[in-house]
């Protein structure tokens, strides 16, 4: 008997919620995003058989997110462009700071955040974050000024590591005290290696739709 795909991929049937450690101290202004491996992420993607090139981390505080993401196995360089940065290669976040995961477009308090490795400056090899809107929103979160989100990174032979932090005032509604819990997806982008993604992948409607994102647990120490 031949073996067939599932009707229904694993990770559809499922809302996969995930720890965010809490720290103290995010972020450094010479060294980027401070996330030891306790803050390492899951990629569920694995369960599908989806890439898995990279290893994504993240932190919390009052103050903000931190994220960071260190990506191997390149033979080409990065393909980042100022101009698409929804279509380039690096780190895509998309937050949610009500977690209501019964919406199917997105309300003022979702985000979608581009943190890219290169593309900026003279040179194109500067690193770039960005706010972008959200396919068929609802309604938009408040704008962000230039240079609010900080972003760091650093380009090698087989790939790139990045940092990026994301501070309260960029995220609308941002509360942890009374709203520990954040939908939450991420996808690491790559032109060469695909998609790897916390969990369902872009044939899904991933990128506009919160009801398929996960949550992320803004946990402290106990």
């Amino acid at each position: 008997m031949s073996s067939t795909a599932p009707l229904m991929p694993p990770t559809f049937l499922f809302r996969f919620a995930v720890s965010c450690p809490y720290k103290k101290s995010l972020w450094d202004n010479e060294k980027g995003a401070d996330l030891p491996v306790g803050c390492r992420l899951p990629n569920f993607g694995v369960l599908e058989d989806r890439p898995n090139f990279a290893e994504v981390r993240a932190g919390w505080n009052e103050d903000g997110l931190a994220f960071s993401v260190t990506v191997k196995g390149k033979k080409q360089s990065p393909w980042c462009r100022k101009s698409k940065p929804d279509e380039s290669d690096g780190l895509h976040l998309w937050i949610d700071t009500r977690a209501t995961h019964d919406i199917h477009r997105a309300s003022r308090f979702c985000h979608y955040f581009t943190m890219l490795p290169a593309g900026g400056g003279g040179d194109q090899r500067q690193p770039i974050a960005d706010l972008l809107s959200i396919n068929r929103a609802k309604e938009s979160p408040r704008p962000i000024i230039g240079g609010m989100l900080q972003v760091m990174a650093t380009l090698q032979d087989d790939g790139y590591s990045l940092s990026a932090y994301v501070p309260a005032v960029a995220m609308t509604g941002y509360d942890p005290a009374d709203y520990p819990r954040l939908g939450f997806y991420y996808a690491v982008i790559d032109r060469e290696l695909g998609w790897q993604t916390l969990s369902l992948g872009p044939e899904f409607p991933v990128t506009e739709s919160p009801s398929l994102w996960g949550t992320l647990d803004l946990t402290r120490p106990k």
